[in-house]
């Protein structure tokens, strides 16, 4: 009998933060995997980083952006969404955030009118910083129960796995 697939999100829906104040804990098939232990970690810390942008009136997409943006300079809306593994068409609605905010510009290329040119404005560094201090703040909160060699070695290792061709981590 063949075992039936599961989407990634249903699997993910276990991720929650879970009340275990009953002595109720997660089957030490999930809490003992690799897989969820880091998926349930992700989708924490999403939850978590969604809320302190979202105070700064930023989307994930949208800090993104404005990331992209203040490390690599200037460039077009096409850009952006690839670097980011944004759509193409979902990125033109944060961008248009971002410009009624007044954190960016979008402006004509001047070597082409068809394309538009995004940068990023002062008032959007300024946001940035801020929600970078914040998310900042909370990590440092979160991960103080691990010695800092700890901390720098867990970054080094979420770094290198988040780097692999997603064929070595599906196996297809």
């Amino acid at each position: 009998m063949a075992m039936p697939t599961i989407g990634i999100a249903m699997y993910i829906c276990y991720a929650r933060a879970v009340d275990d104040s009953d002595g109720l804990l997660l089957p030490a098939a999930l809490r003992n995997r690799t897989s969820f232990v880091l998926i349930r970690l992700a989708a924490l810390a999403r939850q978590h980083c969604a809320g302190q942008l979202a105070a700064a009136g930023l989307s994930q997409h949208q800090h993104a952006i404005l990331c992209c943006l203040d490390e690599y300079g200037r460039t077009c809306q096409k850009d952006v969404a690839a670097r980011l593994g944004i759509d193409g068409g979902d990125v033109v609605a944060f961008v248009d955030g971002l410009q009624q905010a007044g954190l960016i510009s979008r402006e004509p290329d001047p070597a082409d009118r068809r394309i538009r040119l995004l940068a990023i404005s002062a008032a959007g560094r300024a946001v940035r910083a801020a929600a970078r201090s914040a998310i900042q703040a909370n990590e440092e909160r979160v991960l103080a129960r691990l010695p800092a060699a700890d901390r720098q070695a867990f970054l080094r290792v979420a770094q290198i796995l988040s780097e692999l061709p997603p064929e070595q981590i599906t196996g297809r």
